[in-house]
């Protein structure tokens, strides 16, 4: 499945967005290393702190349902004008179950993805560094 596909899976998730106070809807399409598609949407709360973003919604049903790697990320920000990349938390945390060169994409329209990697988007990743040293 090609980014633009998956694009089109995160944005119906972004529909379903509780976002109440922002009003700014993310979805999330992250791919497992099997090919399933899990998806996750942002969940504000009024003490902003405990919002949990669309990323790692996505990241936690995965894992929740057994699985630890993944292959592939797009994230989409239909309320924004332009591409919105992913927060340091959610960069922090997919960086503990991607691989350094896993794509990942971002956007608020098909047409506008920004194509990346987990390690452009978090260079110098101490986990990663330290697998290579033992």
């Amino acid at each position: 499945m090609d980014a633009k596909e998956l694009f089109k899976i995160a944005n119906e998730a972004a529909a379903k967005s509780y976002s109440p106070y922002s009003r700014f809807r993310v979805g999330a399409a992250l791919v497992a290393e099997d090919g399933t598609i899990f998806t996750g949407t942002n969940v504000e709360n009024r003490s902003f702190g405990l919002t949990i973003c669309a990323e790692r919604s996505a990241l936690v049903a995965a894992v929740s349902a057994g699985h630890r790697r993944f292959t592939e990320l797009v994230i989409a920000t239909p309320d924004a004008e332009y591409p919105v990349s992913p927060c340091g938390a959610c960069r922090q945390v997919l960086s503990e179950f991607m691989d350094p060169d896993a794509p990942v994409h971002f956007g608020s329209r098909p047409e506008d993805l920004v194509a990346t990697t987990i390690g452009v988007l978090l260079p110098h990743d101490a986990l990663h560094d330290l697998k290579g040293t033992s």
